[in-house]
């Protein structure tokens, strides 16, 4: 590819050593945009760059281990398994928390393909393709997999800000799938420890709300965070809904996280051969969001042709 680059890292092991998962690093121009990576739990993108080279998330801050970054997950994810012609039983699981919740066993959101294409110049589309997988259990014992999602990243690098579109199209398996309601979903951004609320980052929504009180539990088109990250340099991270998310629970809290929300007040039902579509825009910009003009990038990309939600089912 001519503008980007998508390579995995350079590890050093030892002769017969094998890394058993690898970071793939997306640049533009020879310039970091972003990090795709695989974690016990998830996969999810860290670090993730403005255009002056600022990272703006946290991987897996100590307070919730399970906050990656830039990453995708539910909890109450309720699967109805038949164990006769015309009876079920309900199984829970848990794709959010890494260790055992209220109950629920954690499951594996595990990445089985990416496939990168260069679009444009100014355009990166990766396809990745990820295994929900439930934990080791009796009549499992390798755990099933119940749901099987299309993670299509649409990197758009720029001056200003970087903007990366992410798609998740949520396919089940054998069985029909619930998920919610759960105050633990859906897409969510943790912001770097410097442009949290509570080491004087500010939080603005595009009603110009300004406080994690007011805005969370409302609608809202777009929730900007942002802070100095260092040297009196300012940067931020903006997430946009998409119509498919569009006026769904924002939740967002003074110690750094963002978060949109489709199953946080009504349980959603995908059915076996039904596909949940969900997508969101991420505006990772230099300057705060006056500086970066937030609302006339969310202007642009109302006004935008090129909507990933516009494209067939992957």
């Amino acid at each position: 590819m001519p503008f980007f680059s998508v390579e995995e890292d350079d590890i050093s092991l030892s002769r017969g050593a094998w890394a058993k998962s690898h970071r793939l690093n997306v640049r533009w121009r020879g310039r970091d945009i972003a990090s795709l990576g695989q974690g016990a739990f998830r996969a999810y993108l860290f670090p993730v760059y403005t255009p002056s080279g600022f990272a703006v998330t946290t991987e897996s801050p100590v307070d919730h281990p399970h906050h990656n970054s830039l990453w995708i997950g539910a909890d109450h994810v309720h699967c109805h398994l038949p164990f006769s012609t015309s009876a079920y039983e309900e199984a829970t699981y848990n794709f959010y928390v890494n260790e055992t919740f209220q109950g629920r066993a954690p499951g594996r959101i595990l990445s089985v393909s990416i496939k990168s294409t260069e679009v444009s110049q100014a355009h990166l589309r990766l396809i990745q393709t990820l295994n929900w997988q439930g934990p080791s259990e009796w009549a499992a014992p390798e755990g099933r997999t119940l749901l099987v999602e299309k993670r299509t990243i649409n990197i758009y690098p720029g001056e200003v800000n970087n903007q990366i579109d992410i798609r998740s199209q949520l396919r089940p398996t054998d069985w029909d799938i619930h998920i919610g309601p759960t105050r633990h979903a859906y897409f969510g951004v943790r912001m770097a420890e410097a442009l949290r609320a509570t080491s004087r980052g500010r939080l603005t929504d595009s009603a110009g709300r300004s406080s994690s009180e007011v805005i969370s539990g409302e609608c809202a088109n777009w929730v900007d965070c942002s802070g100095t990250i260092a040297a009196k340099k300012r940067a931020g991270v903006a997430l946009f809904s998409y119509p498919s998310a569009t006026c769904k629970t924002w939740y967002v809290s003074d110690w750094g996280i963002l978060s949109l929300n489709p199953f946080a007040k009504k349980q959603v039902a995908i059915n076996r051969n039904e596909v949940l579509d969900l997508a969101v825009r991420v505006v990772v910009h230099d300057g705060d969001a006056e500086e970066a003009d937030v609302n006339a990038c969310y202007r642009s990309f109302v006004e935008s042709a090129d909507r990933p939600e516009q494209d067939n089912v992957v």
